[in-house]
This record gives C-alpha cells, structure tokens and sequence, in this order.
C-alpha cells in the first residue's frame, strides 16, 4: 500500500478545502451556456429566427441573431426548436402537505413549514415549463399565513426559495362552515384585536422612551399611543401580530381571494380600509367576473381560476348560460394572470395549455402569452428577472419543440439561472407514459426515432425499451402490454 507523507497529506487536504471553498462562495470561473438555432420568442420583443442566447453566471447577457459566443461556453443547438421564457405561476395552494390550516386565523405561520420539495406538483411543474411558482395557503382559512415564491427544483425549500415574505392570503368569500356574516365578523375581529395590541404596545413604547429620557407623563394615553406607534418596530411584536401589521403597514403583499362576484367590492374596501389596497392582488373565482366594472375601476392586478369557464342556469329561461372568463377580461382591458388545475389529466395542469385555451377563446395572442409570463411576473415584483427573454433576466428558459400555444408541442429541456433542470430524454416516466399511449394506438415501433442514450442507459428491468431495441416480435408485444400497466397506473 502506497504510504502518503504528512507533507503531502496536508496539501491534499488544502486543496481539496480550496475547491470546496471556491465552489461554495461561487469563486470558480463563471460557467456560460450558450442556446443556438432555435426561434426566440422574448415576449418583450418580436421574435428571433435562427436566434442566440448567451447565459454567463446564470444570468442572460446577450440575445440575437448575431452574437458573439464565447470562446468557453457550453453550446446547444436549439435548431428547430423554439425558446421561450420559463413560465410563471402567479398563485397556487399545491406543493404543500396540507393546503389550510384547521384555524381560521394563522398569519403566524410560513409556507416554508408546509412545502414538499418530493411533491409532484413541482415535478410536473418542472416537466411543464414553469420555473417559477408563488406557493400561497388556500381559501379555507380567513387569514393565511405567509406565503414564498420558489423554483420548481431542489432537495430543500431553501434550495428551492427565490424570495421569502410573499405575501399573506386573506379570504372574503365563507371558508367551510361558515357564511358570509361570520367570515366578515371574523376578519373584522382580527383586525380589531390587532388595534387594541398595537395600541398597548405603542402606549407601552412611549412610556418606555420617556422613562429613558428621565421625563414625566406629558400628554393623554391618545396622544401617548399616537407617538408611541411612530417608535414601534418590528421586533417589538410577537409572532400573532407581526405580520398583520406589516400588512396593514403596507410591508406586505395580500391575496384575497373572492370566490363570487358579492366578495370584490368587500375585498377592495378592506385593502383601503386597512392600508393594503396598493399591495392587494384579487385572486378570483369564476364566478366573479360579473364584478368587471368594480374590478377594472380599482385598477389592481388579477389572477384567474384555473376554470376558466363559467356555467349557470338563467333562473328566467332555464337555459344554461356558458362564459369563457378570460375573453370578459380581455375586452374589459383588464390584464390576468392564469392558474393551473394540479394533477388534471385534461391538459389544464399546464399553464401554456391554459394559455392555449384563452385563444380558443377569442383573447388575442398577445394577451395569453403575457399571462402566463409577464402579467405573473409583474404580480410577484419580478418583471426585471423574469418572464422574458432579454439581458439582466435570470436564465430562466424553456425549449419548446413548437410554438408554446401549440396543444402537440412538447417541453423538451427547461433551464432554470441557466443550469440545465429538466430534459425530455431523461424523463423516463413521460417517456414511458407517452409510448404505452402510442402502443394502445397500434404504433409500430419502426414509426419511432431511434432510442436515445438514456434509453440505452435503462436498467434491465425497462422490457420495453431492449425490446424495441432488438426488434423482436415477441418483445413488441411484452412492450406494448407493459406500457399499458404503466399508463393505466
């Protein structure tokens, strides 16, 4: 055995805490990766045939038809393909272990606690072009707690955390077991009960300051109050209360949900009445759109329900009365931004699906592109890194095998500050899913591309790919018989 001397044990030590330390404090030369070929489609501007996309340190540095690659880089070639900006969901209540809290009142509590970076919310997020998710507490509580915007990917919600301190979510519309009167009985208590805590500890601070100053009581307790909340800060609040009153200091986001078109007028009243209005975001149901008038007049961002259509039965003819939500908005001039059904199987789990469907119903192009990129992005205080493709955004992009509005496209490779995070040739499970479908529809194998690395790559166990592999009659039908067990799962 090779004996190692303490001289040498010692540089090898130093070395190997000298790359450690380079890697960790992001000292290493900054990696550029650099897209070629495909068509840009940068949202921010028209598109670009044959275009070029420079990445340096996870950041876009250069786009255009004509750029100068550097020397270094990593390149892929996109030719055929589209590049789009990674999309944005605005709001969701996914990717959690328990979407509410059985309290009706939780402002105390964080998302951070509540995210599952193993969901499969963020996988299938991630398979779908979304690279940026605003993961807030659902409508079954009065008043949520804290919410945060993530990436899709990640071992830990640190890793995964783009930034903290998102918002809270409040909800006008009765959560389960109660009705309208108690829901509003509810959310005026809470705010009144901070009133009277706020002015304890003002009165509190006040008297604090004056017995530092070694002076005597000079005013009355309102007056008292009145100085004292001028001297408050937010260490001085407990975990109850902090986050409402940043709220109602205008610190804070606020998503407030209204289910029904009665629950707007209410929601914009609070946001006034309480401080809020300038950092509110209507997150409505579908049945609100009958508020338009009300909505457009407060001029506040919108985030729509992932039913984009409403059914009722005119309580006159009996007839049923179906509304397409988004095209109401679209001729209002109301921009929005789009939801996601988690989990469904008909398409509407992806928002460029969603997108898709706005065309269908009659909004113009421009208007569904922009919400699942620019409009959520605006919503989250992210226009500058992302939701286009421009320098000085992150990285952040998708490579389309067509045009994002198109229902047969396919998401091929997502890159999330330009580091590579999905791969439509890696991802086994949809490649598995997508050929038990086609060997249900009597495709033959012969119709396929040649098998990719990764396939070649697969464990023994993956029958159907060695049986398409070799050709075999007999190993077709295992394939086609394994892949409808898979699928049918």
């Amino acid at each position: 055995m090779r004996k190692w001397s303490s001289g040498r044990m010692k540089g090898l030590v130093a070395t190997m805490i000298a790359v450690v330390l380079a890697v960790t404090t992001g000292s290493v030369v900054a990696e550029t990766v650099v897209l070629t070929g495909g068509r840009i489609l940068p949202v921010s501007g028209e598109p670009i045939e044959n275009g070029t996309i420079v990445i340096t340190d996870g950041k876009i540095t250069a786009v255009g038809a004509e750029v100068d690659i550097p020397f270094d880089a990593i390149a892929v070639d996109c030719s055929g393909k589209t590049i789009f900006p990674g999309m944005v969901l605005a709001h969701t209540d996914n990717g959690m272990d328990v979407a509410n809290e059985n309290l009706p009142l939780t402002p105390f509590v964080d998302v951070y606690d509540s995210i599952d970076p193993s969901s499969t919310f963020f996988e299938d997020s991630l398979r779908g072009g979304v690279t940026t998710i605003n993961v807030q507490q659902g409508p079954g509580t009065v008043v949520g707690g804290m919410g945060r915007i993530v990436r899709p990917v990640g071992l830990m919600v640190e890793e995964m955390t783009v930034q903290t301190d998102a918002g809270l979510k409040i909800a006008i519309t009765p959560k389960r077991g109660f009705d309208s009167l108690v829901q509003a009985a509810t959310l005026r208590e809470a705010f009144a009960e901070l009133d009277d805590y706020v002015d304890g500890l003002a009165e509190k601070k006040y008297d604090e300051k004056l017995e530092k100053d070694e002076k005597k009581i000079d005013v009355l307790p309102a007056e008292a109050r009145k100085r004292g909340r001028e001297l408050l800060k937010a260490t001085d609040f407990d975990d109850k209360h902090l986050n409402l009153w940043r709220l109602t200091k205008g610190e804070l986001d606020a998503y407030v949900y209204c289910g029904r078109a009665m629950d707007v007028a209410r929601a914009i009243d609070l946001a006034k009445e309480r401080g809020f209005f300038d950092r509110m975001t209507l997150v409505l149901g579908a049945e609100a759109f009958k508020a338009i008038d009300v909505i457009k007049q407060a001029g506040r961002p919108v985030i729509l329900d992932a039913d984009l259509v409403h059914n009722e039965i005119d309580p006159v003819t009996g007839e049923e009365e179906e509304t397409f939500v988004p095209s109401v908005f679209a001729k209002a001039g109301v921009p929005f931004a789009l939801q996601v059904n988690a989990g469904a199987s008909n398409g509407s789990g992806q928002l460029n699906f969603q997108a898709a469907r706005c065309l269908r119903g009659d909004v113009d192009r421009e208007t569904a592109i922009a919400a699942i990129t620019t409009v959520p992005a605006g919503i989250l205080g992210l226009s500058d890194h992302v939701g286009t493709i421009a320098p000085g955004r992150h990285g952040n992009l998708v490579v389309l095998s067509g045009d994002p509005l198109d229902l047969t496209t396919m998401v091929e490779q997502v890159y999330i500050d330009g580091r590579k995070a999905y791969d439509f040739e890696n991802d086994r499970s949809l490649r598995r899913l997508i050929e038990g479908k086609r060997a249900d529809m009597g495709v033959e194998d012969g119709d396929d591309a040649a098998p990719s690395e990764s396939d070649d790559e697969a464990s023994e166990s993956d029958t159907e790919t060695e049986a398409a592999e070799s050709g075999d009659a007999s190993g077709e039908s295992a394939t086609a018989e394994e892949s409808k067990k898979d699928s049918s799962r």
